[in-house]
């Protein structure tokens, strides 16, 4: 196709916001820039067609569109009578009766850059509430970071916060792509300044949100919050956050739970965990 876009609605009116937020976060993503990401060079330009005037939100959706500008079709002509394994091809023929063979298309990676523009829009907002989310690779091929320092994770193509670890990863990828084979991982995802009080009680519990958020991206096949399926081989005594006052608000001693209690955030750091699986 031509282009992937995104919509975002509910943007307040009056925040200052510029392609160049956008396109920074694009930047990050952008694939072909070492030899551990895909090989194609797409710019992912992004443009902005509507919902701000003079680099200020109107309130009205945000459209944002990013031009595909390395489509190349017939790279998929040899499997557009066979069904991939690993990819949605069956399971799209099976729902809809067709299939758009030519690569690019929902179940496609190439759809997380919409998802990225949408999230610069959204942490834009975040930092004038005092929230800071920060992501990285904790895991690669079964090599686990040992150490988290944020400063690290830009400073290596896999963004892992283990100075240490991150040669080592980037090493199992290549032998993997050297053997026409691949490896998978585990993301982790932290938010801080995130106050007590966000979510409900039942089924929009904010890890079932979060879940739901992350499990809907293509790769992703499985998600924990906190110590997750750890906590299972706990005991109680050790799991339970332990709860004390400190200037005027309830703080825990622990945050086995994730920054998560009952559905509700407890103004702890948010921790969670993807699963993501090898490329196909």
């Amino acid at each position: 196709g031509a282009a992937v876009g995104v919509v975002v609605d509910g943007v307040p009116p009056g925040l200052a916001l510029t392609v160049e937020d956008i396109q920074r976060d694009l930047d990050r993503r952008r694939p072909g820039q070492s030899g551990v990401t895909s090989a194609r060079r797409e710019f992912d330009r992004a443009e902005l067609l509507s919902g701000l005037v003079e680099g200020t939100t109107t309130g009205t959706p945000i459209a944002i569109v990013i031009r595909n500008e390395e489509h190349r079709s017939s790279d998929y002509e040899r499997v557009r009578d066979a069904f991939r394994p690993g990819h949605a091809d069956w399971t799209y023929q099976a729902k809809y009766g067709v299939r758009d063979w030519r690569g690019g298309g929902r179940s496609s990676a190439r759809e997380t850059a919409a998802r990225v523009a949408a999230g610069a829009v959204a942490r834009k907002i975040l930092a004038g509430r005092g929230i800071a989310v920060t992501g990285y690779a904790l895991e690669i091929a079964g090599i686990r970071a040992k150490r988290i320092d944020l400063a690290a994770i830009e400073r290596n193509p896999v963004r892992s916060p283990d100075p240490e670890a991150a040669p080592l990863m980037e090493q199992a990828i290549v032998e993997a792509k050297d053997e026409g084979d691949s490896v998978g991982g585990v993301v982790e995802v932290l938010a801080d300044g995130v106050p007590a009080g966000l979510g409900d009680p039942v089924f929009d519990k904010l890890e079932a949100l979060l879940a739901h958020a992350l499990m809907s991206v293509g790769a992703v096949r499985g998600f924990e919050i906190g110590t997750g399926f750890a906590a299972a081989r706990m005991r109680g005594s050790a799991y339970n956050d332990e709860l004390y006052a400190e200037a005027g608000r309830v703080r825990a001693r622990t945050n086995n739970a994730g920054g998560v209690a009952g559905g509700i955030s407890t103004g702890e750091r948010i921790v969670v965990r993807c699963a993501i699986r090898p490329p196909a």
